[in-house]
């Protein structure tokens, strides 16, 4: 604690009040809350920064480079900047009105402090949408604090004006890309193992929690297909969701992941190796192996392990083993189906 209250205190100048460094265990986040004095426009802002933030390529632990992101944030939260970068934004949500995560976003537009409890839209899903606004490169900051109205703990958000992407950048991907990722991958749902119509979103097979700045790159919409199998899978948002909450298991607590509770990596071990860094390129050589990095291989990789285990073609103890048709294509809802085979994990 006291090493904190020296950095801070270090990160204070004559307009810019640095009041402590927290941490968002649970989104691997760090924070620095802030007050900003702009004695010419009369205008205070109280806030947060992000000093560490993978989804805008934001990692510093060094207090050199938290005063320049202070700094970043001190220009872009000025008075004089607001006009403007409302009317950018209002330019890109233009296509996106109407929608659900839209009335999100204009609640916390404003870059105030804003209570999920009563000043966001009522809506069970609305931890989906802050992911859907901050996904599109938009730098949040989150606090869990009581409310006076709520009269409970609730959970306040706050937007910085910082450039879609963040002062770093961060990989942002069109609508267009997205449709043509899932038709080149097929609309094959890698958890399910099923083709389905809809409900399928791209996912980053090297997760973003164990990205750092060099890690991020620019999406074209023709990004060559042999890219797109290289790079992403899909699955839906429930699953991807589940891939996030351990990846960052693995990421604070060295566990690599077993999907469907099978301990099985065809690289590596149930730890992550001592020998590969936690963030950055070469971080991705530790996800190699896990079933969800690329859920696909994992699954052939087990069954030509199982094959290899058992010997399937000896009749000795009666076994016989056939093929299995490949599940039908649905539009995204249940199926019955006439029990597990080897390619249901």
């Amino acid at each position: 604690m006291a090493d904190d209250a020296e950095e801070v205190d270090e990160l204070t100048s004559e307009h810019i009040d640095v009041l402590r460094k927290r941490e968002h265990t649970k989104a691997s986040e760090v924070y620095l809350d802030v007050e900003f004095e702009y004695p010419e426009e009369d205008h205070t802002w109280e806030g947060s920064v992000p000093v560490y933030y993978r989804r805008t390529g934001v990692f510093e632990e060094q207090p050199e480079g938290m005063a320049t992101v202070i700094e970043e944030a001190y220009d872009a939260m000025h008075p004089e900047k607001k006009e403007e970068w409302e009317e950018e934004q209002e330019d890109h949500w233009s296509s996106f009105r109407g929608s659900v995560t839209d009335k999100f976003f204009y609640e916390l537009m404003d870059c105030e402090w804003t209570c999920q409890g009563h000043e966001l839209p009522d809506n069970p899903n609305w931890a989906r949408r802050i992911q859907d606004i901050k996904e599109d490169g938009y730098t949040l900051a989150t606090e869990r604090r009581h409310c006076d109205v709520c009269g409970e703990n609730k959970t306040f958000l706050i937007m910085t004006r910082f450039p879609r992407g963040g002062p770093r950048g961060y990989e942002t991907m069109s609508p267009e890309l997205r449709d043509r990722i899932i038709k080149v991958l097929g609309n094959h749902d890698v958890y399910e193992n099923r083709t389905r119509r809809q409900g399928l979103i791209p996912d980053h097979k090297f997760p973003e929690i164990r990205w750092d700045e060099t890690v991020r790159e620019d999406n074209p919409d023709d990004m060559p297909e042999e890219k797109i199998r290289q790079k992403f899978q899909l699955l839906d948002n429930q699953r991807n969701q589940q891939k996030r909450e351990v990846c960052r298991n693995c990421f604070q607590n060295g566990e690599r992941g077993t999907p469907f509770g099978i301990e099985f990596f065809y690289e590596g071990g149930p730890e992550w190796p001592d020998d590969v860094p936690k963030t950055g390129p070469e971080a991705e050589k530790g996800c190699v192996g896990c079933g969800w990095y690329d859920m696909q291989t994992w699954r052939e990789e087990l069954n030509e392990h199982i094959e290899e285990t058992l010997d399937f073609e000896s009749t000795a103890e009666g076994i016989e083993v056939s093929t299995v048709d490949a599940a039908p294509e649905t539009d995204g809802g249940e199926e019955e189906g006439s029990g597990a085979t080897l390619d249901d994990f």
